[in-house]
């Protein structure tokens, strides 16, 4: 059985509530701010931006007003170091010099070359070997930086590009919509049109490598070879006492030496050069030789007394071993107990 209500449905009105009261107003007693909350994530995109816009204020340039500005007062201090340098005084002529440097832009690197390399002509006449040395080495590293003589190495993010290619090959050779031809066309397309530099730095000095004219070449060609000979003579006037080895400045200043000997650089060279650099490689190698015995002998003098302090609490010492060259040119340890019974060969 079922039964059904007759008549209209009317729902019932909602009872409302009666409003609250309004809650008291507390107030704060706590004087102490409220400290911020640097989460790590806006904190480590904060010091991103500050990093990329210092990046940005050291990589800008000036305006074409500002720079020669400052390559007119650099001038102006250059010319005054000359003079100081014609007149024997050499360590004003260096202070004059540096002025000057500070004038330029950091961009300027033939500018700046060329000062560093006044600089280590200064330090040569005050027999300033190791600070020669350096000079010549910053200008020769801004010199690199103008016009690069040395390739770059290709970097290894190449590889993995080639190695997703394939693998982007084999997958859509699993598709049915291409075939293996279509596919092959395409990276011919991509391999013949695509010609990517690895980055905005390289493609700047790319295009202006390329927008260097002749006579600019030529001055900068000019720099280095006084640069690659101050540095060499510096090399190879370097004591012992400097703090470096011999050994490696000689040889130093014989690479200089031969670099300079070759045909894009002897060309150019005054007569009075090319024999300071051929009487340099013949005179160079028996003083590498002699530097490198004598240290090999320090050197072997210093293991000799640090194996004595290891032997002594034991009675012995490095004068019980022996090397011993056979007849078929190999090395044997001889140890001779000092007893007398005889000798105990290791091999």
């Amino acid at each position: 059985m079922s039964f059904k209500a007759s008549g209209p449905k009317v729902r019932p009105d909602r009872v409302k509530e009666p409003p609250r009261p309004p809650s008291p107003i507390v107030p704060n007693t706590n004087t102490n701010p409220i400290r911020p909350s640097w989460n790590s994530q806006s904190h480590f995109h904060s010091r991103r931006s500050s990093s990329s816009s210092i990046a940005s204020f050291h990589s800008a340039r000036f305006s074409q007003d500002e720079e020669s500005k400052m390559v007119a007062s650099s001038q102006i201090l250059k010319a005054e170091a000359n003079t100081q340098f014609a007149g024997h005084d050499y360590s004003q002529a260096i202070s004059t010099y540096d002025r000057a440097l500070a004038q330029l832009p950091s961009y300027l690197n033939y500018e700046m070359a060329v000062l560093q390399s006044n600089i280590a002509a200064c330090h040569l006449r005050l027999e300033q070997w190791k600070e020669a040395v350096q000079s010549c080495e910053k200008g020769l590293d801004g010199l690199e930086r103008e016009m690069p003589t040395k390739p770059k190495p290709k970097p290894k993010k190449r590889k993995q590009d080639k190695t997703k290619a394939k693998e982007s090959t084999k997958t859509r050779l699993n598709s049915d919509t291409e075939s293996e031809d279509e596919i092959a066309k395409e990276s011919e397309q991509q391999d013949d049109t695509i010609v990517e530099l690895d980055s905005d730095q390289d493609e700047a000095a790319a295009l202006a490598s390329l927008n260097i004219s002749d006579a600019r070449k030529e001055d900068i060609h000019r720099i280095r070879t006084k640069l690659l000979l101050r540095r060499a003579r510096g090399r190879s006037s370097m004591p012992a006492q400097s703090g470096s080895s011999t050994w490696a400045n000689l040889s130093g200043a014989l690479e200089d030496y031969k670099l300079l000997s070759t045909s894009a650089y002897s060309s150019t060279l005054p007569i009075s050069d090319q024999k300071t650099v051929r009487a340099a490689l013949v005179s160079l190698p028996p003083q590498i030789d002699k530097a490198k015995e004598k240290e090999v002998s320090e050197m072997m003098g210093k293991l000799k007394d640090l194996g004595n302090g290891i032997l002594k609490p034991f009675g012995l010492s490095t004068n019980n071993f022996k090397v011993v060259q056979g007849e078929g040119g190999g090395y044997s340890l001889s140890f001779d107990s000092g007893g007398g019974g005889g000798d105990q060969q290791k091999k």
